[in-house]
C-alpha cells in the first residue's frame, strides 16, 4: 500500500478528484526544489505561495463568486459554506501544514482513504486580509446519529491506524499520522461513518523502503 500511496502523491496513480491536486503539487514541488530556504520557515512559505499563485493565474483558478451569505461554520484552519443541497464549499489556508505541498498531500490521502467524501479542488481565493485560501468542494452529509468515537477507533484500528492520544492516530506500517478525528470531523449517517475533515501528516519514514 505504501508504494501505491507514493504513486498517488507523485501523480503516477489516479485517485478521485486527484488530477488537478496532483498537477498543482507537482508544479509547486518542482518549482521549489532548488530553494535554499528551509521548508518550515516563513521565507519558504512565501516562495511557495508565489509559485502557487503563478500556477493559479496560468490555469485561471481564481474564484470570485463565493456566496458568503451561506456561511455554515469555521475552525482554526477553514471556513465552510453551503453550496447547494448536495455540496459544501470549504476555504482552507493550510495553516495546519508547514507547506502547501503538505496540504495537497493531505487532500490526496483523504481522497484515497475516504473517496465517499473526497475533496474536489475547484480553485483559490483571497480574503480582505490577502490570505490565500484553497477552495474545495465536498459532498454534504446529513447527520442521523451522534458519532460514537469508539466505533471510529475500532474502524481505524482495523485499517492499521492505532490510537496515539485522544482523537489522533498513527499507522506505523505506512508512516502516516491522522489527527483531529472528533465527532465534528467524523459524521454518522444511517449508521455509516463519514470522514469529512481529516488532517494527514507524513513522517519521514513514509518515503523510506
Amino acid at each position: 500500500m505504501k508504494n501505491e500511496l507514493r504513486n498517488v502523491l507523485s501523480g503516477k496513480s489516479k485517485v478521485r478528484f486527484g488530477e488537478i491536486i496532483q498537477a498543482i503539487s507537482s508544479y509547486v514541488r518542482k518549482s521549489t526544489e532548488t530553494s535554499t530556504a528551509i521548508k518550515d520557515t516563513k521565507l519558504f512559505r512565501k516562495q511557495e505561495e508565489q509559485v502557487l499563485e503563478k500556477f493559479i493565474i496560468e490555469n485561471n483558478l481564481w474564484i470570485n463568486d463565493i456566496d458568503f451569505s451561506k456561511y455554515v461554520s469555521e475552525g482554526a484552519e477553514q471556513k465552510v459554506y453551503l453550496k447547494d443541497d448536495k455540496h459544501v464549499i470549504k476555504l482552507n489556508d493550510a495553516i495546519y501544514y508547514t507547506s502547501w505541498i503538505d496540504y495537497f498531500y493531505n487532500l490526496l490521502l483523504h481522497n484515497y482513504f475516504f473517496p465517499d467524501t473526497a475533496y474536489e479542488l475547484i480553485g483559490f481565493t483571497r480574503d480582505d486580509d490577502n490570505v490565500l485560501y484553497a477552495v474545495v468542494q465536498q459532498s454534504f452529509v446529513t447527520i442521523t446519529n451522534i458519532t460514537n468515537l469508539e466505533q471510529v477507533k475500532a474502524f481505524l484500528t482495523q485499517n492499521g491506524f492505532l490510537n496515539s492520544r485522544n482523537n489522533d492516530y498513527y499507522n506505523p506500517e505506512l508512516g502516516i499520522i491522522l489527527e483531529d478525528l472528533h465527532d465534528e470531523n467524523v459524521l454518522t449517517s444511517n449508521e455509516i461513518l463519514f470522514f469529512i475533515d481529516t488532517v494527514f501528516y507524513l513522517k519521514d519514514d513514509f518515503w523510506k523502503d
